[in-house]
């Protein structure tokens, strides 16, 4: 009914526009000539200035037409000038109609189409071509405008024109317009339509296009084609007189009966639809106050009829013609609706049937149980979800939501898009574990123990965990704590993870935040917009299935920000303990509890993190492994692991702890365990070709033999068994199990070693020192070189330096020369002034890594104070530290990797802050044995300990004596 009722709305020949008088200015004052134009104009002008005012003018040309602005409550448009762009507003998926049925009485309506004196369609007309229906005078129609003719005809002339007579078109229906210009017109059809475009509407998807809102005037035909290019402009002959009608006596003498009969199965036909209807009112007004002779053409543009019986009656240009041709066609609409209106009744005696019978059965059940509906009801799948929200344990106020969303999908057409929206919905509303949970495993003794089987050392890291289980079995009702493990890659952060949820017999899942820059990835996106879908989070609850998993946030470092929002903005609420007991996802709206997630965050560091959030957060630091540690990994689970994927045993292959040290040392420096693990996959890949090589030739052996045992093909294998042996010996027989690997094989298969021991090499010249850095990979040496040479005083810093460690140049350099007499630090000149004409060049290798931070402070001082004293820098020594302009050493972070990157480097010294003291007490025994540590709080004690035999006496007896 909606839709009669829109295409009744559309096509009373009434629709509104308002058009500006000429002769009128901006401010309403006439201009010079204004009557006397106006007295020269044609009959169908002149027309449009009877009435009062701009909305006369309009009334009495027969056209009320408002542009897109109707729907959007803004200023009309002039009829003269379509409204071109975007389409106008949309609600409940369909386009609200531009063209609306006119505020005024249905007798005024009706002497729209009228005038006092006759009204004339201009001579020439542009014609649009169009084959998707027919347009009859009086209604109204939609059409879309592709082709390249219509869309020149558009936009020359709709977009461009400026009075009333550019807007009348020609349509012609049933005439297909050529793709291309380049193509001839075909064969046009003889009678068209003559029609005002009330609405121009534009678009660019899929493709540019027009669609045009057009209302019929009268009927016309083709006398001559005029031109065809760029679109076709014909001279016509008006058929219909847009006049006065004769009077209504006259007519009812002319066609007697024929008209009353019309008459009497419009009004049948009317009083059948819902008289409710503000369209259908309006329709049943309009039969009584337009002429009889407008009707045939009214009525057969809104009854269903195809387009060939709309041509018929568009060529029927007699009135008594037309009126013969409708009668049937309102006939056969009569029937059908009485048809229709006969179902429809046998139906819903048939609902109040079984409506009647249902509750009976349902009161025979006992209260509380489930009873079994018929076989009809569990088919409908509508009665399943209900029979799921009834039975499911969701909060009061998720259940209202469910509710009133399950009301709406009952009286929802399945036709609506919103239908498959609201469906989804409640499916995922029912399908989330609102009370559903698993039960913790709280045996701390059996926790410690599988903490330990799957991961070694993480020693702070196992203590966290078996503390939240303590904690656990003595209260029950804690909140999910947030950790956040910190630590360069390879170090098992990620398995970490996995192991935690192992152990507590939780459900276990990751969700990757690398890269992630919209916040409706966490918050999920509004069901107001296409393709909507809930956040990563509520995916994740339920892919799981309970309330309490362990949620790892991978990478929560490396978030990104857009237009669409911050992520880590989102993430505020999710990791909040006070807050995310009622985290409200935008998909849901209903508040969801988090409080019992394990939620734990990776970060590789600390630095990128947003303040707020790190807040939130409980920070873990995993360090890296020392070469000890990785040994111990090594053969527990990487050798292993490695065996089990490429189908090797123990039996087959051999890698002993000296092996394993070479790679560490030679062909791996890092602070995980990645690449190391991915070194044993090469050597087992190799072993696997030797291992399958020998496998081939001993089945090849054993079929010699059993071919030597028969006597009937001796004579045949006597010539090939000596080639064969041969070939057996050149390609080596098969390896003794187990293979071996020690370091010749590692050079075989790895290649020469990546890395060299070369501390002793690098400090064989005054001028260079080894730092320690600290890297989001893990600790690092560096070296720092200088030199000096004559010139001006400047200090040239190389090895993209950020600024934090060029200001670390500058005051090292500065308190130099403040302390250049004590030290007797002089130039190449013997000054104490260190950069008079000289300058100093300093120079950190590896430059095409970006390096700063404020730890490279003594490593400077050392190193320029070993360039001006001539002193070489001992060998094995390692120092981190910031400084001041008074000498102090200032603390840094990251000591424990720093540490661990001099052990691996073989150093045996390290000089670090004395305020650095405590951070000691992290580092493994083994490694405190194998190295001595300075603790130094000022730069006295650094250059004490980085020279041999201290830096109090002077290196040159002869600067004693000097000029100054």
């Amino acid at each position: 009914m909606k839709a009669v009722s829109r295409r009744l709305s559309l096509s009373a020949a009434s629709t509104r526009g308002r058009a500006r008088r000429p002769g009128l200015g901006r401010k309403g004052k006439s201009r010079p000539g204004a009557s006397a134009r106006r007295a020269r104009a044609p009959a169908w002008e002149r027309s449009r200035f009877a009435g009062r005012g701009r909305q006369g003018a309009a009334r009495s040309c027969g056209v009320w037409a408002r542009g897109r602005a109707v729907a959007r409550g803004r200023k009309w448009r002039r009829a003269g000038a379509p409204a071109a762009g975007r389409s106008g507003r949309r609600r409940s998926g369909r386009a609200e109609p531009a063209v609306l049925l006119s505020d005024a009485p249905p007798a005024r309506t009706a002497v729209a189409m009228s005038s006092v004196s006759p009204i004339q369609i201009p001579r020439r007309l542009p014609l649009l071509l169009t084959n998707e229906g027919v347009l009859l005078p009086g209604s109204t129609m939609r059409t879309s405008v592709d082709s390249a003719r219509n869309l020149q005809l558009v936009r020359s002339r709709l977009l461009k024109g400026t009075s009333l007579q550019s807007t009348i078109l020609g349509v012609i229906p049933n005439t297909p317009d050529p793709a291309s210009d380049a193509q001839d017109l075909p064969p046009l059809h003889r009678i068209g339509t003559a029609a005002l475009a009330v609405q121009v509407v534009g678009s660019n998807w899929p493709k540019p296009h027009y669609t045009l809102l057009i209302t019929g005037l009268c009927r016309f035909q083709i006398v001559q084609v005029l031109k065809e290019k760029p679109y076709p402009v014909a001279e016509v002959e008006q058929l219909d007189r847009l006049e006065e009608f004769p009077n209504t006596c006259k007519t009812r003498e002319e066609l007697g009966e024929l008209s009353e009969q019309f008459y009497k199965y419009a009004v049948q036909l009317v009083e059948m639809l819902d008289m409710s209807v503000p369209a259908v009112a309006k329709l049943r007004r309009l039969l009584d106050s337009l002429p009889r002779e407008a009707l045939p053409d009214i009525l057969t543009s809104i009854i269903r009829t195809s387009n060939k019986e709309k041509l018929q009656i568009l060529d029927a240009v007699s009135l008594e013609e037309r009126f013969k041709m409708t009668i049937p066609l309102l006939v056969r609409q009569i029937e059908g609706l009485k048809l229709l209106q006969k179902t429809r009744k046998h139906k819903q005696d048939d609902d109040k049937r079984v409506i009647a019978i249902r509750p009976i059965r349902r009161i025979t059940h006992i209260p509380g149980t489930l009873e079994d509906d018929d076989e009809d009801e569990d088919n409908d799948d509508i009665v399943m979800l209900e029979r799921k929200i009834r039975t499911s344990s969701m909060p009061e106020q998720a259940h209202k939501v469910c509710v009133k969303e399950i009301k709406r999908l009952k009286k929802m057409p399945q036709s609506m898009p919103e239908y498959a929206l609201t469906r989804n919905y409640l499916e995922l509303m029912v399908e989330l574990p609102w009370n559903k949970s698993t039960t913790d495993r709280l045996d701390i003794r059996a926790a410690r123990i599988l903490l330990d089987n799957d991961h070694y050392a993480m020693e702070k890291l196992k203590k966290r965990v078996l503390e939240y289980l303590a904690v656990r079995q003595l209260k029950n009702n804690l909140k999910g704590p947030i950790l956040c493990f910190v630590g360069p890659p390879g170090v098992g952060k990620t398995s970490v993870g996995r192991s935690v949820a192992k152990t507590l017999g939780r459900e276990f899942h990751r969700i990757a935040l690398g890269g992630v820059c919209d916040q409706s990835d966490i918050r999920g996106h509004r069901r107001t917009y296409v393709g909507s879908m809930p956040g990563r989070i509520i995916n994740g609850l339920k892919t799981v299935g309970v309330n309490n998993p362990v949620f790892l946030l991978d990478e929560v470092d490396k978030l990104g920000k857009s237009l669409q929002g911050d992520p880590a903005a989102a993430l505020l609420e999710v990791l909040d303990p006070e807050q995310n007991h009622n985290f409200t996802d935008h998909y849901l709206n209903v508040a969801f509890d988090l409080s019992q997630v394990l939620f734990i965050a990776t970060a590789n560091t600390t630095a990128t993190i947003p303040p707020a959030l790190l807040d939130r957060m409980e920070i873990i630091q995993v360090p890296g492994y020392t070469q000890e540690e990785k040994i111990e990994i090594a053969h527990r689970h990487l050798i292993p692991k490695q065996l089990e994927q490429h189908g090797l045993t123990p039996q087959q292959i051999q890698i002993p702890q000296v092996t394993t040290l070479d790679i560490i040392t030679r062909y791996t420096r890092e602070a995980g365990v990645r690449s190391l693990d991915r070194k044993f996959g090469a050597i087992c890949r190799a072993v696997a070709v030797k291992v399958a090589e020998g496998q081939h030739k001993e089945a090849k052996l054993d079929r010699y033999d059993v071919a030597e045992g028969e006597g009937g093909r001796e004579h045949i294998l006597e010539d090939a068994k000596p080639e064969s042996i041969s070939d057996t010996t050149d390609l080596a027989l098969p390896p003794e199990m187990p293979i071996l690997i020690d370091f010749h094989a590692l050079k075989d298969i790895l290649g020469p070693p990546m890395y060299e021991m070369e501390v002793s090499e690098r400090l064989s010249q005054p001028g260079v020192a080894i730092g320690l850095a600290w890297t989001p990979l893990g600790g690092e040496i560096m070296f720092v070189e200088a030199s000096r040479m004559d010139g001006e005083g400047q200090l040239t810093l190389t090895g993209q330096l950020g600024d934090v460690m060029k200001e670390s140049a500058h005051l090292a350099i500065s308190w130099l020369r403040s302390n250049a007499k004590k030290y007797h630090l002089t130039n190449a000149s013997g000054s104490f002034d260190l950069l008079d004409n000289t300058d100093i060049h300093l120079h950190f290798p590896a430059g095409a890594v970006t390096k700063d931070g404020p730890s490279a402070g003594v490593t400077i001082v050392t190193c320029l104070a070993s360039l001006f004293s001539g002193r070489l820098v001992r060998s094995d020594v390692a120092m981190t530290g910031e400084i001041t302009l008074r000498g102090l050493v200032l603390p840094v972070g990251g000591i424990k990797d720093k540490v661990l990157a001099a052990h691996r480097a073989g150093l045996k010294r390290v000089i670090i802050p004395q305020r650095n003291e405590k951070d000691l007490e992290e580092i493994p025994g083994n490694v405190r044995q194998d190295l001595s540590f300075v603790t130094a709080g000022c730069l006295d004690e650094v250059l004490n300990a980085a020279f041999d035999g201290g830096f109090t006496v002077s290196t040159r007896p002869g600067l004693l004596n000097s000029k100054l």
